[in-house]
């Protein structure tokens, strides 16, 4: 497969795939195609299928393989920002942000990743539940606004705001922390949780989380 990446801050991933080859995506992510890609809607289980509910994703993935030659396929971003290529290795799966998993080659894998700390990850927002990309092959993400990354070592941490994580390798590890004393709480304006990872590994941050801007832009509304 062979691919180009136009346009941001709207960006767009334009995939050349030989015959036979093919890409997985989110139901609803296909932007534009060549004639010849074949559509095949795909559930891969009840099991599956629950953990993309409950990550707030489409319940089913889409199959795109070309048939008769050579094909094309796009798939745009569906928020103002940028979009990243990773290569999934058996040995190297990642983890996602949920709703930033774009498309995927055909050895690529979703599964639902939990964070610990179940009582605290559920009001933890973002951070709790994620996206593992697992397999072998090539996956796009979508992230929001501009992207920051940093290669953390063995034992080196960084405190993150719930939702600019778009990225970890698995190797790294997370924890969701409550932020202490009642006068931070109250008006401290930063929310009642953080994220705290640990390397070693890569993490990806977000500079404009989707739920961020919807809230920044809910604050301007006029009140009825």
């Amino acid at each position: 497969m062979k691919y180009e990446i136009k346009g941001e801050p709207l960006p767009v991933v334009i995939c050349q795939v030989d015959n036979g080859e093919s890409l997985i995506c989110e139901s609803g992510s296909m932007s534009w195609m060549t004639p010849n890609m074949q559509f095949e809607t795909m559930g891969g289980g009840a099991g599956k299928m629950l953990g993309r509910l409950v990550t707030g994703e489409a319940l089913f993935l889409n199959r795109y393989t070309a048939v008769g030659g050579p094909g094309m396929i796009a798939f745009a971003s569906s928020f103002p920002g940028s979009i990243r290529k990773y290569d999934i290795t058996p040995d190297k799966p990642i983890i996602v942000q949920k709703r930033s998993f774009l498309a995927a080659t055909g050895g690529v894998a979703l599964s639902t990743h939990f964070n610990k700390g179940l009582g605290k990850g559920l009001f933890g927002g973002e951070g709790f539940i994620m996206q593992k990309i697992e397999g072998n092959g090539t996956a796009f993400i979508e992230v929001d606004g501009s992207t920051v990354e940093y290669e953390l070592q063995a034992g080196q941490q960084l405190v993150i705001d719930s939702g600019y994580l778009a990225m970890m390798d698995a190797s790294v590890t997370m924890d969701i922390q409550r932020v202490r004393g009642a006068k931070n709480v109250l008006f401290g304006g930063e929310g009642l949780f953080n994220t705290t990872v640990t390397g070693p590994g890569r993490i990806l941050l977000q500079t404009m989380p989707i739920v961020n801007f919807v809230g920044q832009i809910s604050s301007m509304m006029p009140s009825k």
